[in-house]
């Protein structure tokens, strides 16, 4: 079998994976009462969601809502941190919580490998992707990405009020991972567009939902024919010719793999950029610490993580339980609020406040357990070098209109519209 035929076979099953499984009504209108109907991509948890976790944790620390099919959410570190671990009663074959649980016999590679994996396959699928992400592997990409965040910032040339989140944050992750995946970067709109429908569609019916994925395995395996006739020194080429117990990846797996990199890879960046722009906009005292101090930028780095966590990650429970004193039911959702976590006065002195000299700062913006995100040190350096380049640059910014600032209403949050005044470019 032929390259060619060998993905072109399995774009229809993959699609078909995305939509089979069990669907739930689909719930909207106001939330009544966060311990016992909240829902995360309500407006109002998208614009301030901080001191709603905050009364949870005092009130009821493991919320629940019957939207999407019935929902916990546990707001202390240690509960997170206990389900992040348990890989034995809760599985990550599903990790966006949506109207659709995909079936079980998905379990355990996923849809999206090896973020969606359970052990013991997941153990394997994480250990193809770690050359990719090494530290050395990442400083390779610096120069070209410095480079890129000049260019954008010579484009505001003129201008006084930018987007921040719009014409900056976005552009850098979505050019380092077409680069490392070996596409077009011209085609940075198109991501965008996929990164919206996977995570920020989750209340459209799934049929909708379902085309916006076709549209991406659509473009996914017409990137995959091109780097099969064409082969080139990149990651998309790597998986193709990967190999997992002796034979080549299974295409769904190489097709989920590079979603989970296109997506994931590029949304928690660019939202970890906006967010950490957003509280140097509002906060004159940090920003021009940080351009007095820049040696101070790797630790204030770490607590722009802690205090704006961008993820939210899922898990599905196996069997029905009591678990802390609540009964859950197989395959309940759990939304593991990493952000939740890191605003735990009981694991963070000054939990709720923005401590960018914070020495001790052992936060879970990169998820905790098996999972922990691959591309830390990737992310890491984007965040840096954006933050370095900008504060170089334009030492001198606000926020133009507070009123105007948007965020995503979904699983990854980060500003989508950050419009800043901008001083001596």
């Amino acid at each position: 079998m032929s390259g060619d035929e060998r993905f072109g076979m399995e774009v229809e099953e993959s699609r078909e994976n995305r939509v089979f499984g069990t669907v739930s009504e689909i719930v909207t209108g106001p939330v009544s009462d966060w311990a016992t109907d909240f829902s995360h991509v309500d407006p109002v948890w998208a614009a301030d969601p901080y001191p709603i976790q905050d009364e949870l944790r005092q009130r009821c620390p493991i919320a629940h809502t019957s939207r999407f099919g019935g929902v916990w959410l546990p707001t202390r570190y240690e509960d997170v941190a206990a389900i992040a671990y348990d890989t034995e009663r809760f599985s990550s074959r599903a990790i966006i919580v949506s109207n659709v649980r995909p079936p079980r016999e998905l379990a355990p590679v996923g849809a999206v490998p090896p973020i969606s994996s359970d052990p013991p396959f997941h153990h394997d699928a994480r250990k193809l992707l770690l050359p990719a992400f090494t530290k050395s592997a990442v400083a390779r990409q610096e120069a070209a990405t410095r480079e890129f965040c000049h260019a954008l910032i010579d484009s505001f040339e003129g201008r006084d009020v930018v987007d921040a989140a719009f014409e900056y944050a976005q552009h850098i992750p979505m050019r380092v991972i077409s680069h490392m995946l070996g596409f077009p970067p011209e085609d940075g709109p198109q991501f965008r567009e996929f990164i919206e429908n996977a995570l920020e569609s989750v209340n459209r019916p799934p049929e909708e939902r379902a085309e916006g994925f076709a549209q991406l395995s659509d473009y996914l395996l017409a990137q995959i024919r091109d780097h099969v006739d064409h082969p080139r020194d990149d990651l998309t080429s790597y998986l193709i010719d990967a190999e997992l117990y002796g034979r080549k990846l299974e295409p769904a797996h190489v097709i989920g793999t590079i979603t989970l990199l296109l997506i994931a890879g590029i949304d928690t960046t660019w939202s970890a950029i906006g967010a950490s722009l957003w509280h140097l906009a509002k906060t004159p005292r940090d920003r021009e610490r940080l351009v007095a101090e820049p040696e101070l930028l790797p630790t204030a780095i770490e607590e722009f993580l802690r205090a704006y966590a961008p993820v939210t990650m899922a898990r599905l429970v196996k069997e029905d339980m009591s678990w802390n004193g609540v009964d859950m039911k197989a395959d309940d959702w759990i939304l593991l609020s990493f952000p939740a976590a890191n605003r735990d006065p009981a694991q963070f002195d000054r939990a709720g406040e923005v401590v960018i000299d914070r020495e001790v700062n052992r936060h879970a913006a990169f998820g905790l357990g098996i999972h922990r995100c691959v591309g830390s040190h990737l992310a890491r350096m984007e965040l840096r070098v954006a933050l370095e380049v900008w504060l170089s640059r334009i030492p001198v910014f606000s926020l133009a209109d507070p009123a105007a600032v948007t965020w995503a209403a979904s699983q990854v949050r980060g500003p989508r519209s950050l419009p800043l005044r901008i001083g001596a470019v």
